[in-house]
């Protein structure tokens, strides 16, 4: 994996961060290998949402980044490649972003939007 970020890592900054994991030699029907990484997600503690093509984890960025290594190793010991996609916003003193960006827009078109 290559990262090119430039962050700061204090404990104040939460991140935010949108990553893609899956094995590329098992084929076309991945759940079983994606499956594994989401239960591990799940079972970090930090807050999550998982989409069709994605997962959004909240939280330090020390505890992100170690939670996304034991998914890339555990990937790895049934693939011989994995193809990982990791997206970072990081923003100081800014808590429970995944529930409020949403809250944002929604205030912003006066109405809820399907999630």
């Amino acid at each position: 994996m290559q990262y090119v970020l430039t962050v700061s890592q204090g404990k104040e900054e939460q991140m935010l961060v949108q990553f893609t994991m899956f094995p590329l030699d098992k084929g076309e029907s991945l759940s079983k290998y994606v499956a594994k990484v989401v239960d591990l997600i799940d079972k970090s503690g930090l807050p999550y949402q998982t989409t069709s093509t994605c997962t959004l984890i909240e939280g330090e960025w020390e505890k992100i980044f170690s939670l996304i290594k034991k998914c890339h190793n555990t990937l790895r010991k049934e693939s011989n490649r994995i193809y990982t996609v990791i997206i970072v916003d990081g923003r100081k003193g800014a808590k429970n972003r995944l529930k409020r960006k949403v809250e944002s827009i929604e205030k912003v078109l006066k109405r809820k939007i399907r999630k």
